[in-house]
């Protein structure tokens, strides 16, 4: 099998002070694309955040490369989200840069400093996407299927070993939530382990991948 990007075992997670999900187990290997799929309040925003480090463990363990993330140390959680690159259902794009500086921000956020190699990361991200040429406009003047594709563009930058999706087609119309599915999809053949949640049935029948439920508590593999 290739390379294990992520293993998950024995996790039990909470919110408040309810169990939201128990016992879970799931690895995700390189190149693999996996669906995530559950009602609302059925635990898959807190596994994904839990992934991210940014909801505390009860029980169990998650691994990402050599990151203990369940005995995470704050200092650490910095250096575990450069493995990881996460888009999320309203893009969450800096109103007030450009594009390209969206991303060239977020290259600078986890330690780049090169400026041609920033510049160039941005442009070979943003060709990937299909957006090179809008890299001087301004988040409000593309749709919002474009803005999601520059938070895929940064999503990716960083060259992650996994990239985390929460509802990525949430806000888009069915014929944009298919390219935008897609691109993901091509993403995953290029080497990054993708992990999307999302309520959109119809694009797992129509992409069909790895699938597990969210449902009473467990993770289910369908």
């Amino acid at each position: 099998m290739s390379n294990k990007v992520l293993s998950i075992k024995n996790l039990s997670l909470a919110y408040k002070d309810h169990i939201v999900l128990k016992e879970v187990n799931l690895e995700i290997h390189s190149s693999e694309l996996v669906y995530l799929i559950g009602k609302t309040g059925s635990g898959k925003s807190s596994l994904l955040k839990a992934i991210y480090a940014d909801q505390p463990v009860l029980t169990g363990e998650i691994l990402i490369d050599n990151f203990e993330v369940h005995n995470i140390k704050k200092n650490q959680i910095p250096f575990l989200r450069r493995k990881l690159g996460i888009i999320f259902q309203d893009f969450q794009l800096l109103p007030d840069r450009s594009i390209g500086e969206n991303i060239a921000f977020a290259l600078r956020a986890v330690g780049h400093t090169d400026t041609s190699f920033i510049k160039q990361r941005v442009m070979e991200v943003l060709n990937v996407v299909g957006l090179a040429m809008k890299v001087n406009q301004m988040p409000h003047q593309i749709s919002g299927g474009e803005q999601q594709r520059v938070a895929i563009a940064r999503g990716i930058a960083n060259q992650p070993l996994l990239l985390i999706a929460d509802e990525p087609t949430g806000n888009l119309d069915p014929e944009v939530s298919e390219q935008i599915l897609e691109l993901l999809l091509n993403i995953s053949q290029k080497g990054t382990s993708v992990l999307i949640a999302t309520h959109d049935l119809s694009l797992i029948q129509k992409y069909p991948s790895k699938t597990f439920q969210c449902h009473a508590g467990k993770l289910i593999e369908l």
